[in-house]
């Protein structure tokens, strides 16, 4: 079996593009990948029209090492995020094609099930206004949903520090989701790599009451000595990882012992199987794998072959009951959160279990998707200007 080409499809919202990559072969089989890019959709199709000339075309989609080799190193530059995101688009429609050829789930062959069920946790459901009362409605709703834990950036456009009113009015939002979801469900406290290493604990200390699940991205990706700073005085795990997109360059974040869950984009770190080599690898340091999804129900499936294979995976992000929900319907199979019990379930579908309905994608052309997290509204998910 060869790879006779690729076509790709964007899937635009005001608020992010997702992009899809099919994978042909001469035996009629097609596989999907999806990765979603903030700001650089375009940059990610130009290099994969390169790619498909120089490392793609008449591969075995068989030899999947080999081809992630070849993208990855054969162009002698280092990968950045576009080029792994690239990587990771065909990859996983590989494992796809090799799954649906061979008449098993894409779980099956790396290693098998660990678990029947991955927990769920729910984010963009804050797309309202940012009041307490708003946000206590709408945690409500998640938990009608039948999730069990979900996710929450508070802090508006704080950078660095954020003042004594801003702490206050922060503090009334979580107060208030606590209240509405109850002790028992997980709520994480997402940073986005907002604050200064005293602000970030600060806060910490002030939110540690309604008991978040972990605190993630506390600080700004880049130092990790301010990661360590922040991990030696709080006293509650910290995540990070989704701006990470190669899984070497972990190697030093779990030497310095500063965080407890890892969260790789499979869309951006190159795939499925480098997604499930770095969770190999975060288990000898006993560090749980929670991978930041962003994406459609392709790259949900995708994480989810991670989840079901991995000792230490703990949770998947899942955006798709909330934000632009209406996008679901470009995939056929498409995972779903069970509500007994807030979890995605096993599928024994081949592949990946999901097939792109290019029509439908097409009702969802390409838009100039901004999203600024340091803009006053950016929880909406409506950048200005958008309807």
């Amino acid at each position: 079996m060869r790879i006779t080409g690729i076509s790709t499809h964007v899937v635009g919202t005001p608020w992010r593009n997702l992009t899809y990559v099919q994978v042909h072969t001469d035996e009629g089989i097609t596989g999907v990948g999806e990765t979603r890019m903030l700001g650089h959709t375009d940059a990610l199709l130009g290099y994969l029209r390169e790619a498909e000339a120089n490392h793609i075309l008449g591969s075995d989609p068989f030899a999947v090492e080999d081809l992630v080799k070849r993208m990855k190193y054969g162009d002698y530059g280092r990968a950045g995020e576009i080029v792994m995101s690239g990587i990771a688009v065909i990859e996983m429609a590989c494992w796809d094609i090799k799954g649906k050829a061979l008449g098993v789930p894409v779980w099956q062959l790396l290693g098998g099930k660990v678990t029947d069920k991955v927990k769920a946790y729910a984010n963009g459901w804050y797309t309202t206004e940012r009041t307490p009362e708003a946000y206590h409605k709408a945690a409500q709703g998640v938990m009608e949903r039948g999730y069990r834990a979900l996710k929450i950036d508070p802090f508006g456009t704080g950078h660095f520090e954020l003042d004594h009113k801003e702490t206050l009015y922060a503090i009334s939002l979580i107060e208030a989701v606590r209240d509405a979801i109850g002790p028992e469900a997980e709520l994480m406290l997402e940073m986005h790599g907002r604050f200064s290493p005293a602000t970030a604990v600060r806060l910490a200390k002030e939110l540690a009451p309604f008991k978040p699940a972990w605190l993630e991205e506390p600080v700004p990706p880049e130092n990790l000595k301010a990661l360590e700073k922040v991990a030696a005085k709080v006293d509650m795990p910290v995540a990070t990882g989704e701006r990470i997109h190669d899984r070497i360059e972990f190697r030093e974040l779990f030497e310095s012992q500063a965080v407890d869950i890892i969260q790789p984009d499979v869309g951006h770190i190159g795939g499925i199987w480098e997604t499930r080599k770095l969770a190999a690898t975060a288990e000898t340091h006993y560090v749980l794998v929670a991978p930041h999804n962003v994406g459609g129900p392709v790259l949900t499936a995708a994480s989810l072959q991670v989840g079901f294979t991995s000792p230490n995976f703990k949770i998947l992000e899942h955006f798709n009951d909330f934000a632009d929900a209406e996008i679901k319907k470009v995939v056929k199979g498409a995972p779903q959160v069970n509500p007994e019990d807030g979890c995605f379930h096993l599928s024994d579908a081949p592949g990946l279990g999901v097939e792109l309905d290019v029509d439908a994608a097409a009702e969802f052309p390409q838009q100039q998707a901004r999203f600024d997290l340091w803009a006053e509204g950016w929880e909406q998910r409506k950048p200005k200007g958008a309807q």
